[in-house]
């Protein structure tokens, strides 16, 4: 495989010799283009040495081969790292002033960005909006790690480390091909509409209330409905594993954010797959300044609201237009006294109205973060319910195959 190593001016460059390492390794021809900034933290001979390839940063280098040009078109992959707050906004920007963004203009292969900046640039909201363009355009930015930062700062914002960066480049690439190999699909020209991830709810700028939910179902569910052809819309909150390549991604946080997102996208869907970690509460005001332990001891008291309930208002919206998607709902039950998770799932299939609901049994190290699970499907037409048991993508196939089978009976 061709690689495009792109490296951006951050201190965390040091550490893409390592990724370089491991793509060289694994048999793969990289050719390394270092920003400018870059190559005051690792010159051009580390990057010569280790790849076995010339290295420049310049258009004007092999003028007759047209570079800027020619990288970009014959890549089968472009990975960035570091990528820095100004690397990640002049790529947003669709700027071209240098060979790096240049060939990141001309690559029609899949690109993986690896951010790594100071805390407060990674949450500032300009970088927020350029990570929310280029992910709209189907590019792979993972999230940076958290821990030790320059001098003695630490936070969000560290590179992750090159094996992760490694397995998530490999990913990206494989399910891009894989995609475009496949025969037309069962959803072919539908347009599928998945929540993921988890909502966190502001206490204060510091705090928030969320859940577990690492996004991977999600994130399974959108590359099987990718897998059979269909246009996917994502809409995801906090996730934990990096959106895959193909997908029009929204990004949101709050229950109030996801709900204003999905009922605007379940209008032009033909299927809505609600497979988000929706907070069942917030809390009624949150403060604009950091909640402090007091003096006197006396603890501060937080108040709850309910937040919307928005797989309702879909099945509602849909029946109040007399058209509109295939709906399913997801519940994560732990059971209780009085009824087991399954009795709980199909009063909430019922109670909600969608046409399916996929219940996880949670708590006690169960489904959340784990790539295994079991997952049962209801059927509000009164199938029997199907158990299965193996990996999330696993139960990905069979929610999608459900969804092209019910799409499929509307002709």
């Amino acid at each position: 495989m061709r690689i495009i190593l792109g490296v951006g001016g951050g201190i965390a460059a040091y550490k893409v010799a390592s990724l370089l390492r491991l793509f060289t390794e694994a048999g793969h021809d990289v050719t390394v283009i270092p920003t400018d900034a870059a190559t005051r933290f690792v010159g051009t001979a580390t990057w010569e040495a280790l790849s076995g390839n010339p290295v420049s940063n310049s258009v004007f280098d092999d003028v007759d081969k047209v570079n800027h040009v020619r990288l970009g078109q014959h890549a089968d992959l472009v990975v960035v790292a570091p990528a820095t707050a100004d690397l990640l906004a002049r790529a947003a920007a669709g700027m071209a002033n240098d060979l790096l963004t240049g060939t990141l203009l001309m690559a029609s292969c899949p690109v993986l960005m690896a951010p790594a900046m100071h805390t407060e640039m990674w949450h500032h909201h300009a970088t927020a909006a350029n990570v929310a363009t280029l992910r709209g355009r189907g590019i792979t930015v993972l999230e940076p790690a958290s821990g030790r930062l320059t001098g003695t700062d630490s936070g969000a914002g560290r590179l992750p480390e090159p094996a992760d960066i490694f397995t998530a480049a490999i990913a990206a690439h494989d399910s891009a091909h894989a995609a475009a190999e496949s025969p037309r699909g069962s959803l072919a020209g539908r347009r599928v509409v998945i929540t993921a991830g988890g909502t966190r709810e502001p206490i204060d700028p510091v705090r928030y209330l969320g859940n577990r939910s690492s996004g991977k179902q999600g994130m399974a569910l959108a590359v099987a409905a990718l897998a059979e052809g269909a246009t996917v819309e994502l809409i995801v909150a906090q996730i934990e594993v990096p959106a895959p390549d193909g997908v029009e991604l929204v990004q949101v946080e709050t229950a109030e954010e996801l709900r204003t997102a999905t009922l605007r996208a379940a209008k032009q869907a033909d299927a809505l797959i609600m497979a988000a970690a929706v907070a069942d509460f917030r809390p009624a005001q949150a403060t604009l300044t950091k909640i402090k332990k007091r003096a006197d001891g006396v603890d501060p008291v937080i108040t709850l609201v309910r937040n919307p309930d928005i797989l309702r208002e879909a099945v509602e919206h849909r029946a109040a237009a007399g058209a509109g998607p295939v709906i399913v709902g997801f519940a994560a039950e732990t059971g209780d006294l009085t009824a087991h998770p399954l009795d709980h799932a199909r009063e909430k299939l019922a109670r909600k109205g969608c046409d399916y609901l996929v219940l996880n049994q949670v708590g006690g190290g169960k489904v959340f973060g784990l790539d295994d699970t079991i997952a049962t499907i209801l059927d509000a037409a009164g199938a029997e319910p199907v158990e299965v048991i193996g990996t999330k993508a696993e139960v990905a196939t069979a929610v999608v195959a459900r969804v092209a089978a019910a799409l499929a009976g509307r002709g």
